[in-house]
Protein backbone atom coordinates (compact mmCIF):
# COMPACT_ATOMS: atom_id res chain seq x y z
CA UNK A 1 0.00 0.00 0.00
CA UNK A 2 1.26 3.43 -0.58
CA UNK A 3 0.50 6.36 1.97
CA UNK A 4 0.73 9.57 0.71
CA UNK A 5 -0.17 13.18 2.55
CA UNK A 6 -1.69 15.85 0.73
CA UNK A 7 -1.37 19.21 2.21
CA UNK A 8 -1.02 22.86 1.22
CA UNK A 9 1.30 25.19 1.06
CA UNK A 10 5.07 25.06 1.46
CA UNK A 11 7.06 24.13 5.16
CA UNK A 12 8.74 27.69 5.95
CA UNK A 13 10.40 26.96 9.27
CA UNK A 14 14.17 24.67 9.35
CA UNK A 15 13.21 22.50 12.08
CA UNK A 16 9.86 21.26 11.05
CA UNK A 17 11.18 20.34 7.63
CA UNK A 18 14.48 18.53 9.54
CA UNK A 19 11.90 16.89 11.62
CA UNK A 20 9.50 15.47 8.64
CA UNK A 21 12.63 14.76 6.92
CA UNK A 22 14.34 12.38 10.00
CA UNK A 23 11.00 10.25 10.02
CA UNK A 24 10.59 10.54 6.02
CA UNK A 25 13.43 8.28 5.77
CA UNK A 26 12.45 6.09 8.73
CA UNK A 27 9.40 5.44 6.98
CA UNK A 28 11.52 4.50 4.12
CA UNK A 29 11.91 0.55 5.68
CA UNK A 30 8.09 0.69 5.94
CA UNK A 31 5.40 1.91 3.43
CA UNK A 32 5.88 3.73 -0.23
CA UNK A 33 5.47 7.57 1.37
CA UNK A 34 4.97 10.57 -0.17
CA UNK A 35 3.83 14.19 0.95
CA UNK A 36 2.49 16.01 -1.71
CA UNK A 37 2.89 20.11 -1.50
CA UNK A 38 -0.35 22.37 -3.32
CA UNK A 39 0.76 25.86 -3.62
CA UNK A 40 -1.21 28.34 -1.66
CA UNK A 41 -4.34 29.88 -3.45
CA UNK A 42 -3.73 33.10 -5.07
CA UNK A 43 -5.30 36.07 -3.94
CA UNK A 44 -6.16 34.42 -0.64
CA UNK A 45 -6.84 38.35 1.09
CA UNK A 46 -9.04 38.95 -1.32
CA UNK A 47 -11.47 35.84 -1.12
CA UNK A 48 -14.33 35.09 1.21
CA UNK A 49 -13.56 32.01 3.29
CA UNK A 50 -16.11 30.02 1.61
CA UNK A 51 -14.62 30.75 -2.30
CA UNK A 52 -10.89 30.07 -0.69
CA UNK A 53 -12.00 26.33 0.68
CA UNK A 54 -13.77 26.06 -2.53
CA UNK A 55 -10.02 26.88 -4.73
CA UNK A 56 -8.43 24.81 -2.04
CA UNK A 57 -10.37 22.14 -2.25
CA UNK A 58 -10.46 21.93 -6.09
CA UNK A 59 -7.16 21.53 -5.84
CA UNK A 60 -7.17 18.72 -3.46
CA UNK A 61 -9.88 16.85 -5.35
CA UNK A 62 -7.88 17.14 -8.74
CA UNK A 63 -4.89 15.09 -6.64
CA UNK A 64 -7.36 12.06 -5.74
CA UNK A 65 -7.63 9.24 -8.17
CA UNK A 66 -11.33 7.54 -7.94
CA UNK A 67 -9.23 4.35 -6.59
CA UNK A 68 -7.45 6.30 -3.30
CA UNK A 69 -8.98 5.96 0.14
CA UNK A 70 -9.40 9.18 1.64
CA UNK A 71 -8.45 10.27 4.88
CA UNK A 72 -9.37 14.04 6.02
CA UNK A 73 -7.28 15.45 9.15
CA UNK A 74 -9.99 17.09 10.74
CA UNK A 75 -10.82 18.46 14.22
CA UNK A 76 -14.00 16.51 14.30
CA UNK A 77 -12.88 13.17 12.97
CA UNK A 78 -12.05 9.88 15.38
CA UNK A 79 -9.31 9.99 17.52
CA UNK A 80 -7.35 6.91 18.28
CA UNK A 81 -4.09 6.22 20.25
CA UNK A 82 -1.51 5.04 18.54
CA UNK A 83 -2.08 1.69 19.04
CA UNK A 84 -5.78 2.03 17.42
CA UNK A 85 -3.98 4.26 14.59
CA UNK A 86 -1.69 1.09 13.54
CA UNK A 87 -4.83 -1.05 13.46
CA UNK A 88 -6.45 1.25 11.48
CA UNK A 89 -3.54 1.60 9.41
CA UNK A 90 -3.62 -2.55 9.42
CA UNK A 91 -7.09 -3.09 8.75
CA UNK A 92 -6.39 -0.84 5.39
CA UNK A 93 -3.29 -2.78 4.52
CA UNK A 94 -5.22 -6.25 4.43
CA UNK A 95 -8.29 -5.31 2.63
CA UNK A 96 -8.22 -3.74 -0.99
CA UNK A 97 -7.00 -0.28 0.04
CA UNK A 98 -3.76 0.54 -2.73
CA UNK A 99 -2.94 4.28 -1.89
CA UNK A 100 -4.19 5.97 1.06
CA UNK A 101 -4.30 10.01 0.77
CA UNK A 102 -4.35 11.49 3.88
CA UNK A 103 -4.90 15.45 3.51
CA UNK A 104 -4.56 18.34 5.63
CA UNK A 105 -6.76 21.17 4.47
CA UNK A 106 -6.29 25.40 4.92
CA UNK A 107 -6.44 27.39 7.30
CA UNK A 108 -10.44 27.26 6.89
CA UNK A 109 -10.86 23.72 6.53
CA UNK A 110 -12.04 21.56 3.80
CA UNK A 111 -14.69 22.32 0.87
CA UNK A 112 -18.14 19.98 1.36
CA UNK A 113 -17.38 18.52 -1.92
CA UNK A 114 -13.75 17.19 0.12
CA UNK A 115 -16.06 16.15 2.79
CA UNK A 116 -18.65 14.59 0.39
CA UNK A 117 -15.64 12.50 -1.35
CA UNK A 118 -13.32 11.53 2.12
CA UNK A 119 -13.80 8.08 2.82
CA UNK A 120 -12.84 8.45 6.53
CA UNK A 121 -12.12 11.61 9.03
CA UNK A 122 -9.57 11.54 12.01
CA UNK A 123 -8.02 13.95 14.66
CA UNK A 124 -4.48 13.72 15.62
CA UNK A 125 -5.41 15.56 18.48
CA UNK A 126 -8.58 18.32 20.24
CA UNK A 127 -5.91 20.86 19.87
CA UNK A 128 -5.09 23.16 17.16
CA UNK A 129 -1.94 22.80 15.74
CA UNK A 130 -0.43 25.21 12.77
CA UNK A 131 -0.42 23.36 9.32
CA UNK A 132 3.37 23.31 9.45
CA UNK A 133 3.10 21.28 12.53
CA UNK A 134 0.68 18.87 11.62
CA UNK A 135 2.54 17.51 8.95
CA UNK A 136 5.93 16.64 11.29
CA UNK A 137 3.20 15.30 13.52
CA UNK A 138 1.63 13.15 11.67
CA UNK A 139 4.52 11.92 9.66
CA UNK A 140 6.16 10.61 13.45
CA UNK A 141 2.54 9.43 14.14
CA UNK A 142 2.96 6.99 10.72
CA UNK A 143 6.57 5.78 11.45
CA UNK A 144 5.13 5.06 15.39
CA UNK A 145 2.48 3.04 13.53
CA UNK A 146 4.74 1.22 11.14
CA UNK A 147 7.05 0.44 14.32
CA UNK A 148 3.89 -1.03 16.16
CA UNK A 149 2.73 -3.34 13.38
CA UNK A 150 6.44 -4.55 13.16
CA UNK A 151 6.51 -5.26 17.16
CA UNK A 152 9.31 -2.77 17.53
CA UNK A 153 10.90 -1.08 20.02
CA UNK A 154 9.76 2.34 19.33
CA UNK A 155 6.71 2.63 21.06
CA UNK A 156 6.16 2.16 24.65
CA UNK A 157 2.94 1.13 26.06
Amino acid sequence: MKISLLVIGKTDAGYVREGIAEYEKRLQRYVTYEMKVLPDVKNAKNLTEALQKEKEGEMILGEILATDWVVLLDEKGREFTSVEFAGFLAQKMVGSVKKMVFVVGGPYGFSERVYQRANDKISLSRMTFSHQMIRMIFTEQLYRAMTILKGEPYHHE
